[in-house]
């Protein structure tokens, strides 16, 4: 699980660098092109802070399973002896 939250970050972060640079290239100035510059600014952060919240869920998704899959090996240890 923590490995897909980590690709969706990655995913979510390309994005965001790909608003922002529109925010700042000509395309974004032309007449009749989709949304202004504060829009794309504005989509860029968004997205940036979304694929932090995202990283922050992967992050503690596998410490969650390292240490579960610790506790079990624990468990397994004990009967053993």
């Amino acid at each position: 699980m923590g490995r897909n939250l980590y690709i969706l970050s990655a995913t979510l972060l390309v994005l965001a660098l790909v608003s922002c640079g529109l925010a700042y290239t000509n395309i974004a100035q032309q007449p009749g092109s989709p949304g202004d510059v504060s829009l794309w600014r504005t989509t860029g952060l968004a997205l940036f802070v979304v694929a932090l919240v995202v990283a922050l869920a992967g992050i503690l998704s596998s410490l969650f399973e390292q240490a579960e899959r610790r506790a079990e090996e624990e468990r397994r240890r004990r009967r053993g002896q």
